[in-house]
């Protein structure tokens, strides 16, 4: 596949999956309990595990022929 369409694709993909990541983080944060401890936890784990589904996505945009 073409160097440039891989990262058209990927650049798209990255478009949908970063606002239904947020839509998804914010849901399940209005469920969180009251406890301050708990709330930080939670947005210190979504704001960094963001980045982890993405991994494969930016490496398959990386790949050469």
């Amino acid at each position: 596949m073409n160097p440039r369409l891989r990262k058209a694709i990927g650049g798209v993909l990255i478009l949908i999956f970063l606002p239904a990541y947020v839509w998804l983080a914010a849901t399940l944060a209005a469920h969180l309990p009251g406890n301050k401890a708990v709330q930080l936890l939670f947005y210190v784990v979504a704001g960094v595990a963001w980045g982890a589904p993405l991994l494969p996505l930016l490496s398959w945009m990386d790949r050469g022929r």
